[in-house]
């Protein structure tokens, strides 16, 4: 017969005893249970100083507001009461002793995972002795590193892993924290050869304090540049790599607007995307999900510096806008945009540049700057087009007189296209959106140029224009809705649908028309999964 539901079976073990097996009845208090298997043993200590934790697993412990997750079967374990374990470590991190220093730390980092003994070395002010431990212990110890190197790294590091512990929690606000600690985290990032296991609790500290407090970001700024963090990249240690993508994700992501294209630019100038590229994207080990959620993050970060562009209208008034539509026929036409050149009536120039926008496959051929007044695209679909008539110039001419000389009603509108398909690159590439902090999608293709929203651009062009042909497409697909009796090539669905498939099939997978300098191995990373859960970090 099972035993009621309210009833649980498991098996206690005691030091020095042999494990007890009971029945615990959930209704009855917690003190009352622990206060029978401690009496059970004649255990001499008060049983309010005792407590009941998982023997296997997590090794919390168990609370009133826990116990309904005790399953039966489980192995439990009788053992000081977290307040009384807070206090006896809070003494013990402050010996003088080095040995039983080292021991209380590593104590401290496990206990710290528990939020129920977090909560209780916190009431003791323990955040604020391990900040004092960590800005003036490094220099108290700092005459005994050459005789004890080992020891004082591993001190340093486990006080740093129960900090992190212990702040995870979102118990104590990270604004409370001084210059001279964050200086000190920082100079741990700075300096070369700091251990591996330091460096990345440092790295933690600072994408922490940069993501919970607008101050300590501006002070973790003013400390840490995107020069010092290329190195950890350029390691092998891939841990260390996603934790150093994380701050500088961090960085970006809290930057004001006005300082974010300033910091692209600079990521530009160290050719951070290249370092990805030949050190965490080519490397040997696999990318696991965390470094492709941080990789996810950069690129999603980089492309909303496009929002603004996607969200202006052109100004039909705006002569330098303008420029950019004359300089698209010149270089279709081979012509100059100088009217005063043309020679002839007004009439007839306007009826010269009205031929050629239309050739340019414009909706509006008399005023085409009407064309770009609605967002999204916006200015961002006309940035595209003269990127690519500069970069990919036979291309671009070879797509527009193939089309403008057709007389079969299937041309491919260059500029129509260009608009529509800037927008559903928009789409794609979730630009204008915060990162979600699950996915993990990202594409090898943005780490190869800087200009990767362009060259996106440029191969999703000529693909259209390519697929266009093959369907036999006319301008009014571009409105077509689902019909009763689709094309087979339309897959049941519109040809602005299909395109969008195209489209980011192009940009996900190395079957697409790569660019010389891309290499075809870029194609759509499949990640790992990163490890333990004790592992895991916080995401943007």
């Amino acid at each position: 017969m099972p035993p009621p539901s309210d009833t649980v079976k498991v098996a206690i073990q005691w030091p020095g005893a042999f494990p007890k097996l009971m029945e615990i009845d959930q209704k009855k208090p917690l003190s009352a249970i622990i206060k029978e298997v401690s009496d059970g043993w004649s255990i001499i200590e008060n049983h309010e100083d005792l407590a009941l934790q998982y023997g296997e697993g997590s090794g919390f412990y168990i609370t009133e507001k826990n116990r309904n997750e005790i399953k039966n079967g489980a192995i439990l374990r009788l053992t000081s009461s977290p307040t009384h374990t807070a206090h006896k470590l809070h003494e013990r991190v402050q010996s003088s002793s080095m040995d039983v220093k080292l021991e209380a730390l590593k104590d401290l980092a496990r206990f710290s995972r528990d939020i129920t003994f977090a909560q209780e070395f916190i009431n003791l002010d323990g955040i604020y002795l391990l900040t004092q431990m960590v800005e003036s212990g490094t220099e108290k110890y700092q005459k005994l590193q050459k005789i004890m190197k080992p020891c004082f790294g591993e001190m340093l590091s486990y006080t740093l892993t129960a900090f992190v512990e212990l702040m995870d929690h979102g118990i104590v606000s990270w604004d409370t924290f001084s210059v001279a600690f964050i200086k000190k985290i920082a100079s741990f990032v700075n300096k070369s050869g700091m251990d591996i296991s330091i460096l990345q609790r440092s790295l933690a500290i600072l994408e922490s304090m940069v993501l919970n407090s607008h101050d300590l970001y501006q002070k973790v700024a003013q400390e840490i540049s995107i020069g010092q963090l290329i190195p950890h990249l350029q390691g092998t240690d891939q841990e260390i790599q996603t934790y150093a993508i994380a701050v500088i994700n961090a960085l970006f992501l809290k930057a004001p607007d006005a300082m974010r294209q300033e910091m692209a630019n600079i990521l530009t100038q160290k050719q951070l995307r290249s370092i990805i590229l030949t050190h965490v994207i080519r490397a040997q080990n696999a990318i696991n999900n965390e470094m492709a959620h941080q990789l996810y993050v950069l690129q999603v970060l980089t492309f909303n510096l496009l929002e603004d562009r996607m969200m202006t209208k052109m100004d039909p008034q705006d002569q330098a806008q303008r420029d950019i539509i004359f300089e698209l026929r010149r270089i279709a036409f081979d012509v100059e945009p100088d009217q005063n050149s043309l020679g002839g009536s007004i009439e007839k120039r306007k009826s010269m540049y009205t031929r050629d926008y239309k050739k340019l496959g414009f909706t509006n051929n008399v005023n085409p700057a009407l064309d770009f007044t609605h967002t999204p695209p916006g200015m961002l679909a006309l940035d595209n087009m003269l990127y690519f008539a500069k970069h990919q110039q036979d291309a671009y001419i070879r797509i527009v007189l193939e089309n403008s000389s057709r007389e079969d009603k299937h041309e491919c509108p260059f500029g129509r296209s260009s608009i529509e398909l800037t927008k559903m690159l928009c789409e794609i590439l979730k630009v204008g959106e915060l990162p979600s902090e699950t996915c993990n999608d990202f594409h090898p293709m943005f780490f190869t140029h800087d200009r990767s929203f362009e060259e996106f651009f440029c191969i999703g062009i000529q693909l259209l224009n390519k697929t266009w042909k093959e369907m036999r497409a006319t301008s009014e697909d571009f409105n077509k809705g689902k019909t009763e009796h689709p094309p087979p090539l339309y897959n049941a669905q519109t040809c602005d649908t299909e395109h969008t498939y195209l489209v980011s099939d192009a940009i996900s997978s190395h079957n697409v028309p790569w660019p010389s300098s891309y290499p075809p191995c870029l194609q759509k990373t499949t990640s790992t999964n990163r490890g333990s859960a004790a592992n895991s970090r916080p995401r943007c």
